[in-house]
């Protein structure tokens, strides 16, 4: 047996054509594919928010929310950390709290260098959409040690159109 016997496209001095395929499949493609996911990386502005979410970390100030609710209320808190509560405002429309406000800088010195920064400043705005009317009148705001609690109670109203349904078994 000779050894052009083993190749398979000089079997019986038959020439089977090589193909060569265009697009994903070859290296080719690859380093292509690479090099355009890396010239769209840097075109872009460099914040991160694909792998954060809504929340990037280029020093906009976001405060950090939980909203639940009872059968009487429903209560916001805000994580406002070196605010004082006149920095603070809220707003209630249209069954939306808006808490708004903005957060300084305590103290900016030009001869420092700094080596890292991570604390965020600026001004920020959160609207949140309430699932039920409340009562004007009777919200409670407080703010201690960083943290604004409001409590919203609910109209007699909309405490009446939810109840429990019990669920018989036969």
């Amino acid at each position: 047996m000779a050894l052009t016997d083993l190749i398979p496209w000089k079997k019986n001095g038959n020439r089977i054509a090589v193909r060569r395929r265009r697009g994903a499949d070859t290296l080719l493609g690859l380093r292509n594919q690479m090099n355009r996911l890396f010239d769209e990386f840097f075109e872009r502005s460099f914040g991160i928010a694909p792998f954060f979410g809504e929340y990037d970390l280029t020093g906009d100030f976001i405060p950090r929310i939980d909203v639940s609710e009872t059968d009487r209320e429903i209560t916001v808190v805000a994580e406002l950390p070196g605010m004082e509560p006149e920095d603070i405002n809220l707003t209630l429309s249209r069954n939306i709290l808006t808490i708004s406000g903005e957060k300084r800088s305590e103290v900016e010195e030009e001869d420092r260098h700094f080596y890292r920064v991570e604390r965020s400043y600026g001004s920020f705005c959160r609207s949140i959409p309430l699932p039920d009317e409340v009562d004007e009148d009777k919200i409670d705001a407080t703010f201690k040690r960083g943290v604004l609690k409001v409590k919203l109670p609910k109209t007699a109203e909309a405490r009446k159109r939810g109840r429990l349904i019990p669920v018989k078994t036969k």
